[in-house]
């Protein structure tokens, strides 16, 4: 990990049901990432461009309707809202993770996923992970994700992964990240919420001790030894559409962005009530400090006990699939990236002096 990395969650009013506007606004907050000197900028869970706050209270042939809508206003990976995200990333110089409706890439499917889409800040869509368990209703909406989906991206700044809400209630997904060797974690949910005696009773409240979220990034952090940079949705009452306000009842969209480091403790946030961007600088030297007193890969290992099987291959509608591959950046040398660090240069203006060098050698 490079020594010292600036994270933020974008807590951004999306357009609901508006994928245009919804892009011009995205293309805003990354400038504005740039600006900050970001390094890494995290938008929410299904921030393209709806999330179904209306879930549990319409009827089965308005809730298909929705569907609908959500399919048009959802983005492909290889499309071109990603296209213009990967742009304004490589202008800004920000690597961001940006959760969206995605449409299927299979062809004859228009099934939706719930996916958080990895761009870097090379211009390039890096791969993408899909929801592995939409939770309770969320059945309806989306599909499930696959092995394809449980992975991480070795970055210039480190090794960034990312899951979706209650993903996070996943033990073994959980140990599979950290095995892939996660160190910075992108952590995305649609809100923040009062979790009652029953997991039925929810209701947006602005309070971090009456949310599950918070223990569970915390203990993602603690448990993994990993930076945790948590972006939740935020939606005014106004931005909500006209015909959709009387079936948003289940609109939990009150923020909770924060920053969490590998002692489970708050570097940024919670923010509630504020469309901004949560950010903050990491060192790596706390994640060295966790490190020394608990190694979830090391020391605190008995793999000779307990070991985790992962699979490996995805699959398509006519068999076994190889994974995605990683586009565009490749996987950085280390002591590239350490050499890039020291210095305050990009790891890629270095590759390529290195590269001009060993041109004029030959």
């Amino acid at each position: 990990m490079q020594e010292r990395v600036r994270v933020g969650a974008a807590q951004v009013a999306p357009h609901f049901f508006d994928k245009r506007k919804t892009l011009e606004k995205t293309v805003r907050f990354i400038e504005e990432g740039g600006r900050l000197g970001l390094d890494l900028l995290v938008f929410p869970e299904t921030y393209f461009a709806a999330y179904p706050y209306w879930r549990g209270a319409v009827s089965v042939r308005r809730s298909t309707e929705l569907v609908v809508e959500m399919q048009r206003h959802a983005i492909r990976a290889d499309g071109e809202e990603a296209a213009v995200i990967a742009d304004a990333a490589r202008r800004a110089r920000v690597h961001c993770v940006v959760g969206c409706n995605e449409l299927d890439d299979r062809p004859g499917s228009l099934t939706l996923y719930n996916t958080l889409l990895f761009v870097g800040r090379g211009g390039t869509i890096l791969g993408r992970h899909r929801k592995l368990m939409p939770t309770h209703s969320e059945r309806v909406y989306w599909g499930m994700g696959d092995a394809a989906d449980i992975r991480v991206f070795d970055l210039d700044i480190g090794v960034v992964g990312g899951l979706i809400c209650y993903e996070h209630h996943m033990t073994l997904l959980r140990a599979a990240m950290a095995i892939k060797g996660e160190e910075i974690h992108c952590a995305v949910w649609p809100g923040w919420w009062k979790v009652d005696r029953h997991l039925g009773g929810k209701s947006p409240e602005p309070a971090a001790e009456t949310c599950d979220i918070e223990p569970a990034i915390r203990e993602y952090a603690i448990e993994n030894q990993a930076f945790v940079v948590s972006s939740s949705w935020f939606l005014r009452p106004d931005d909500v559409p006209a015909d959709l306000r009387d079936e948003m009842r289940y609109n939990l969209a009150v923020g909770g962005s924060c920053i969490v480091n590998p002692a489970g403790l708050f570097l940024a946030g919670p923010v509630f009530n504020e469309e901004t961007i949560v950010w903050t600088e990491i060192a790596a030297e706390e994640r060295r400090l966790a490190k020394a007193y608990f190694d979830c890969l090391g020391h605190y290992a008995r793999f000779d006990l307990l070991s985790l099987n992962i699979r490996e291959e995805a699959w398509s509608p006519s068999g076994p699939r190889a994974l995605m591959p990683e586009a565009g950046e490749p996987r950085r040398d280390p002591d590239l990236r350490r050499v890039a660090s020291r210095y305050g240069v990009q790891v890629e203006d270095l590759e390529a002096y290195l590269a001009r060098r060993a041109d004029r050698a030959d």
